[in-house]
């Protein structure tokens, strides 16, 4: 932990000095949920891409235990011990409970000592919203190394039956992590970032709670409480419109082109999202990387997750510009372009 106060920063860096993740052991594929709903592997795969996606084990992984998995990992590629971290951010919409924060609890269990520690919810953004969050703490001075996790249990806010199928198909759980440094490389770090909002969107994607707001509402049913309500067809023009529109206004801001950026790593919302806006910019299939196919929809943990996958295949190299682009309930859509 950092001794004393920091001035500001302006003539150092921000690095991703590690990466890292964890998911659940369980494999839940497309021909398992043939045996509890009203679907099959081909439609599923014809309209998400999804063939199968992880779920966690109730009472052996939680919320807190994923995101520190995915955090000890992160340290370990970062050669950082738990003491050296100033603070940690979590995002995340499915905390283990209201309170404590699941940062709290993940600081705790990898032994960071008595540092600040807060979730961020902006559901799908929330990674997103978190490294620009905590790239500007870093650069103003407030801490020189932060952990942020991104991660989710939403498939215990799923219903596996018919009923619910229009979510249940989409998501699955995972915890993504990394490590931001100050360095004095000042090449390093944000060049672009942009976070929007739109709560007249939120009726779209939701998760109701037991209120007199809900029991009014003209489309009430029990059923719905505390499972994910999604109209998919509003959240799918919000997508094909917000994301290509995001990437243009980012590089628009950076002044560059989108031949300049040598990954887009994204939200893994489904497959024709992605593939959308890969053709709206001509991007190479190496430029967008997809692993939707295998985690389905992981919320705040998505993109963590494919930039570990990168990183462990060896494509992400130091002085690349990358791109982290995210849209999903609030509505929320931000992006933080960085040179690495």
């Amino acid at each position: 932990m950092t001794a004393s106060p920091l001035p500001a920063l302006p003539n150092l860096g921000v690095t991703i000095a590690g990466v890292g993740s964890a998911v659940p052991g369980r494999v839940l594929s497309n021909k398992d949920l043939e045996d509890v709903m009203e679907t099959s592997d081909e439609w599923i795969a014809q309209r998400t891409g999804i063939r199968e996606r992880r779920v966690h084990t109730p009472g052996n992984e939680t919320n807190a235990s994923l995101g520190a998995d995915a955090l000890r990992a992160a340290m370990a590629d970062a050669n950082t011990d738990a003491t050296e971290l100033d603070l940690v951010i979590t995002a995340t919409m499915t905390a283990d409970m209201p309170t404590p924060s699941a940062s709290c609890l993940i600081t705790h269990s990898i032994g960071a000592g008595n540092i600040g520690a807060f979730d961020l919810n902006a559901a799908c953004s929330g990674f997103v919203f978190g490294i620009n969050v905590a790239h500007g703490m870093i650069r103003n001075g407030m801490a020189r190394t932060i952990g942020l996790v991104g991660v989710d249990i939403v498939t215990k806010f799923l219903d596996y039956s018919t009923f619910g199928r229009g979510a249940s198909i989409l998501f699955g759980d995972a915890a993504g992590a990394v490590i931001l440094k100050v360095t004095d490389d000042t090449s390093k770090g944000l060049i672009a970032q942009a976070m929007h909002s739109d709560g007249g969107g939120s009726k779209h994607l939701f998760v109701p709670t037991c209120t007199a707001d809900f029991f009014n509402r003209d489309d009430a049913d029990e059923r719905k409480l505390c499972k994910v309500q999604m109209n998919g067809q509003a959240v799918f023009r919000f997508a094909v419109t917000k994301f290509p529109m995001l990437i243009a206004e980012t590089l628009e801001k950076a002044s560059l082109s989108s031949d300049d950026v040598d990954h887009y790593i994204c939200h893994q919302s489904n497959m024709r999202i992605l593939t959308a806006a890969r053709e709206r910019f001509g991007l190479p299939e190496e430029k967008l990387h997809i692993n939707v196919d295998r985690f389905g929809n992981t919320v705040a943990a998505s993109v963590p997750l494919v930039l570990d996958e990168l990183t462990k295949a060896g494509r992400i190299h130091e002085g690349q510009k990358v791109m982290f682009l995210g849209f999903g309930a609030g509505l929320t859509w931000g992006s933080s372009l960085w040179q690495l």
